[in-house]
């Protein structure tokens, strides 16, 4: 099969294991590998067709991409936005010592953007009000039956999510088998049935983009925004609703745990940044919460 490539200049010191990091739903996303040495490959489903990329960062400034498959040379195309090139970090000034200071430690953290809507917004669906692992686990299982193989000379077990109608054709039972009750099933097909207008988000301004996900049913503000925080490269939207984050950025920023509003009302002098620090806080240590009690058996509940 005819592989492309293209060499990146990175406008910026980039990070790709770190910027791209978002993409892996768990250590075996059939989407999403990092083999031994060091190369990044993802799949993707482009308006031509599936693709095949891999990602190899010789400096920070630097990254080589070879891509195979009928979406080859559009994945290509949409790489220096996928590694955060359109990520303006130019008025980022944060008014927050422990927020600086993870930046100054982390200056290649940049937020990615696919442009790819679908493929991100069916995995968050899939995330709602479930543990985390049962909703990764779910994903792979779908991915085995109903994907297709990666183009090229792609890790063992890569795949390629289906497309709108792959997943309009996925039965009730597969779901089922799966792990996916009725409701997220629905979910998922009712993105699927207005995918080309969910596509179009892409192109909007970030604000408007989450809203119009919103308008589909089971679509909810956490989901538009793990959605909008991979496909739209949104460094402002944060994921409301989340089991863990409040109290994590609570904790990071006063020493406490906080419920969304008051998370939301610490991150609010971070704005247009918010998802941004939110990473950062994440990465810089802070944030781990000490553990009360006996852990419970719903870790990672999300709403929708």
């Amino acid at each position: 099969m005819e592989c492309h490539e293209t060499s990146l200049e990175l406008p910026g010191p980039v990070d790709a294991r770190l910027t791209l990091a978002p993409l892996a739903r768990g250590r075996f996303d059939p989407t999403f590998q990092r083999t031994a040495d060091g190369a990044l490959w993802r799949t993707t489903r482009m308006p031509d067709g599936p693709a095949t990329c891999r990602i190899v960062q010789a400096t920070p400034w630097h990254a080589r991409l070879t891509a195979w498959g009928p979406g080859a040379e559009q994945a290509l195309a949409a790489a220096p936005a996928l590694l955060g090139a359109q990520d303006d970090l130019s008025d980022f000034d944060p008014p927050h010592e422990l927020v600086r200071s993870a930046h100054r430690r982390h200056p290649g953290l940049r937020m990615l953007r696919t442009g790819r809507v679908l493929e991100s917004l069916v995995p968050a669906i899939l995330e709602q009000r479930v543990i985390v692992r049962t909703a990764h686990d779910a994903w792979r299982w779908l991915l085995l039956r109903h994907g297709t193989a990666a183009p090229g000379p792609a890790p063992e077990g890569m795949r390629v999510a289906p497309d709108a109608q792959g997943w309009l054709a996925v039965p009730s039972w597969d779901f089922h088998r799966a792990g996916v009750d009725p409701r997220r099933a629905r979910t998922v097909r009712e993105c699927a049935s207005v995918a080309a207008r969910l596509e179009e988000a892409a192109t909007m301004p970030h604000a408007l983009a989450r809203a119009r996900l919103r308008l589909v049913p089971g679509v909810g503000v956490w989901t538009a925004a793990e959605t909008a925080q991979r496909a739209f490269g949104d460094p402002d939207a944060i994921s409301v609703g989340d089991y863990h984050l409040a109290a994590q950025v609570g904790w990071a920023l006063t020493g406490q745990r906080v419920d969304d509003d008051r998370m939301l009302e610490l991150l609010e002098p971070f704005r247009p940044h918010r998802q941004r620090v939110v990473r950062l806080l994440l990465l810089s240590g802070a944030a781990r919460v000490p553990r009360r009690g006996p852990r419970l058996s719903v870790q990672d509940h999300r709403r929708n």
